[in-house]
């Protein structure tokens, strides 16, 4: 069993993918009509055979319900690990990204957290 696809639920579609593509640095793998949105993977540059993620449309009401709950309670809804936090911090702020935490040790190591635009807050640690 393998974890090949997952996903991060977003208020809109369009700006989650110039988000996640142009400001965070994956990949578009996938981008087809899907009803009234689109199926869009991404991919990392640095794994692109490794783990999809999907943009999914918070379409749903329990989606929705629990995006904005999630976002309320300052929850980051997935983890991407970079090499450099530190850089990553600084790059990523000079792009005019918001960062709910800024970086810092804790038991679980050298985090920081950011919000994507889109509904969600996205936890990066450095690994």
């Amino acid at each position: 069993m393998r974890i090949k696809l997952t996903s991060v639920t977003v208020d809109d579609q369009a700006k989650a993918l110039a988000f996640y593509t142009e400001v965070l640095g994956f990949a578009k793998k996938r981008d087809d009509p899907a009803g009234e949105f689109r199926a869009i993977t991404l991919e990392s540059r640095e794994s692109p055979d490794g783990v999809e993620l999907m943009l999914e449309p918070n379409a749903y009401p329990a989606s929705k319900t629990f995006q904005e709950a999630l976002y309320r309670d300052g929850i980051p809804v997935a983890i991407f690990f970079v090499d450099d936090l530190d850089q990553e911090y600084a790059r990523l702020t000079a792009l005019g990204v918001r960062f709910q935490v800024e970086p810092m040790r804790s038991e679980w190591g050298y985090q920081a957290v950011l919000d994507d635009t889109c509904g969600n807050f996205i936890g990066l640690f450095e690994g």
